[in-house]
């Protein structure tokens, strides 16, 4: 099959006017110009898009489908930890099939804006052989074991028998706050990729470093071991539990830093930052440190986080409420951070998140038009997509 657009962006060099891919079963097998394309496959069926952009697949390297259905439901709180009150009130609200049922809302969802792979997390591994994902999906199991971190290893085994059978999955030690050292140590001798929020609200900050603040009250009253405070930050905190092992985690927010947190960062090469622009608004967090973690050469993705604290799951939309603040980023290195980015944070940079001969073929097509330079039309889009390709198979 040959598909031909009025553009390919291949975030692999120039976009290509008037180009074309060719495709064998689930990959890309020749890039270019349309002309050239279709005489080297002179008897390959041909899908003419139009005038639209060939775009690789979006890439939503942080989401919790399990809480599609909190949309709209939980309203700005007054500090992080009533925001944990609120949602768990919610969530003792719902039952396994309202689970089901949300995460599956939730990827209709995801693919309708042109995500084609997601990392999604959730607390509820036992209901994924309930779930047909449409798209391509990293399972990541939430652990948590703030009550009983006795139980950490059997925690982590648990997560692990209902995750084997996915061909993509890792876990996710849900934050230091709630994650003992142990649950991060076992998690990180088993797990091929972890995730954990991480340094995400001045109350976590406040708790690490001060001991005091509203979450420190709310996890003292719960029971939790308030030893490890008043010491370190919670990147400092991070950096411990994690060890030496210098595994592959995708470290999600990093709101809240102290300038010598930097310096720990830089050290390890495996880690990736995932930073969401509307969650983060929600929440009234402290400006984003893009500028200092560029910098220091970070791996910087755009995600959604949840519906319990965004309006939807639009990467689109990401997009524009990142440049809205850094708007000396241009859109080019923008749209980097929903494709080549995520890719490499799932270690999967020589297959997804580029339009490349010998990539799987994951693709998204949107219309263009108007006079703004060709990226700032891209993320200007509003959505729904309505032609995708995952795997080679046209789904939309």
């Amino acid at each position: 099959m040959i598909v031909r657009s009025k553009v390919v962006v291949t975030m692999d060099g120039a976009p290509i006017e008037n180009g074309a891919v060719a495709i064998s079963r689930e990959r890309l097998v020749d890039v270019g110009k349309f002309s050239d394309v279709r005489k080297r496959h002179s008897e390959a069926e041909i899908v003419d898009l139009g005038e639209q952009a060939l775009l690789p697949g979006l890439i939503n390297a942080h989401c919790h489908l399990d809480y599609t259905c909190l949309r709209g439901k939980i309203p700005r709180q007054k500090s992080f930890a009533d925001w944990i009150r609120a949602i768990n009130s919610e969530k003792a609200k719902l039952s396994p099939a309202d689970y089901v049922r949300s995460i599956n809302e939730g990827f209709v969802e995801a693919k309708r804006f042109g995500t084609t792979t997601l990392a999604n997390l959730t607390a509820f591994p036992e209901l994924i052989s309930r779930i047909k994902a449409p798209i391509r999906t990293w399972w990541f199991a939430e652990l948590i074991d703030v009550r009983d971190p006795g139980r950490a290893n059997e925690i982590v085994d648990l997560a692990v028998e209902k995750l084997r059978a996915e061909k993509h999955w890792g876990l996710a030690p849900h934050a230091p706050f709630t994650a003992s050292p142990g649950l991060y140590r076992q998690s990180a001798e088993i797990a091929p990729l972890l995730t954990t929020h991480l340094a995400e609200s001045r109350d976590e900050m406040s708790m690490f470093h001060e001991g005091e603040g509203e979450l420190y009250k709310f996890l003292k009253e719960i029971g939790r071991d308030m030893s490890d405070c008043g010491k370190r930050t919670p990147v400092e905190c991070f950096s411990e539990r994690a060890g030496a092992s210098n595994r592959p985690y995708l470290l999600v927010h990093l709101n809240e830093l102290a300038e010598n947190d930097f310096g720990l960062l830089a050290r390890s090469k495996n880690l990736s930052i995932v930073h969401c622009p509307r969650s983060h608004d929600y929440f009234g967090h402290s400006r984003f440190q893009f500028e200092k973690l560029r910098d220091l050469g970070s791996n910087i993705c755009l995600a959604t986080d949840s519906l319990a604290s965004n309006e939807d799951l639009s990467l689109f939309a990401e997009l524009r409420g990142f440049r809205g603040e850094f708007r000396d980023v241009s859109s080019e290195e923008a749209l980097k951070m929903v494709t080549v980015n995520p890719a490499r944070a799932l270690r999967q940079e020589s297959a997804l998140g580029k339009i490349r001969s010998g990539f799987i073929a994951d693709l998204i097509a949107i219309p263009i038009s108007g006079s703004a330079s060709l990226f700032d039309r891209i993320i200007g889009f509003g959505g729904p997509i309505n032609w995708s390709m995952i795997g080679g198979r046209i789904v939309a």
